[in-house]
């Protein structure tokens, strides 16, 4: 039984807050061994799916994942995207600005970094960060050296509202000329996160991933909690609305991100390119050739 998709995306007209979402729902799927035999199957579906993508040459698909730390990004695309073609598909993970990225605007570095027609691109963080830990820690926008910001204080609701507008104009940009944007918050609760930053620290296995400034920024809770909901309500838009998955479950959250974007590849009809008629007569020719030399 499939789930309803439309659940969990954040209403342009009506989204109000974060806390009318649930970390820990499961709906439409009976456990995770269910959920399991499904994301496989799911798998297979999209590798068809990516191959026409590619062969149509009309789209491509934009995947941005944001979250909390230990909130599940690097599993999710671990376990969805596994079995997907690597030729066709690139991740990148968005980090500190380098010194080039600084000397252009918030949106170059990955803009840069947008898919191709026929490829899928996945973000692991992305531009949101400069409307996230930049509000939250808005000493970083004086890194920028934008003209006319010279103190925090310059930094007001005017200059969010003007960061707002800029992304949802990009991204009315990249829609118009044929890429798909799919926005994944995977909303995972303060309690979950620290379970799973006890695991980092308690098991061996585990104690790579730990980073101390990840605790560090869990003191920031309900301030990044604002900005998450602030960014939602002005850029979750009718042609690239973001969804708001529960994360507390990954089992659950990696089958709900593959049943949306296996829906969203479903609907663009894609399709292998029809043959012209010289195409059709190489093609004769060429199975010919082969026939005698077999």
């Amino acid at each position: 039984m499939a789930m309803n998709i439309k659940q969990f995306i954040a209403d342009p007209q009506n989204f109000k807050s974060l806390k009318d979402f649930k970390t820990d729902k499961v709906t439409g799927v009976s456990g995770k061994e269910e959920s399991a035999d499904r994301l496989e199957k799911y798998k297979k579906n999209m590798e068809i799916l990516q191959d026409r993508l590619y062969a149509d040459d009309r789209y491509s698909l934009l995947i941005i994942f944001q979250a909390m730390d230990a909130a599940g990004k690097d599993s999710t695309i671990k376990h969805v995207m596994t079995g997907l073609n690597p030729q066709g598909c690139q991740v990148y993970n968005f980090k500190k600005p380098s010194t080039e990225e600084l000397n252009h605007d918030f949106l170059w570095r990955t803009y840069r970094c947008f898919p191709e027609r026929g490829k899928i691109g996945i973000f692991n963080r992305s531009y949101y960060e400069e409307v996230l830990i930049a509000k939250v820690h808005p000493e970083i926008i004086l890194q920028q050296r934008i003209p006319g910001i010279q103190s925090i204080k310059k930094i007001n609701e005017k200059f969010w509202m003007k960061r707002y507008e800029s992304i949802n104009n990009m991204e009315k940009h990249l829609v118009e000329n044929g890429t798909v944007i799919l926005k994944f918050f995977l909303h995972v609760s303060k309690q979950e996160q620290t379970t799973r930053f006890l695991k980092r620290v308690n098991e061996p296995d585990k104690n790579w991933k730990f980073a101390l400034n990840d605790i560090i920024e869990s003191k920031n809770w309900e301030n990044y909690q604002d900005a998450y909901g602030r960014m939602i309500k002005e850029t979750s838009t009718d042609i690239a609305p973001w969804y708001i998955i529960p994360a507390d479950k990954k089992w659950f959250m990696q089958i709900a991100v593959a049943e949306i974007m296996l829906e969203r590849l479903e609907e663009l009809n894609l399709k292998y390119p029809v043959l012209s008629d010289a195409q059709t007569a190489d093609i004769d020719k060429g199975r010919k050739i082969l026939n005698l030399e077999k």
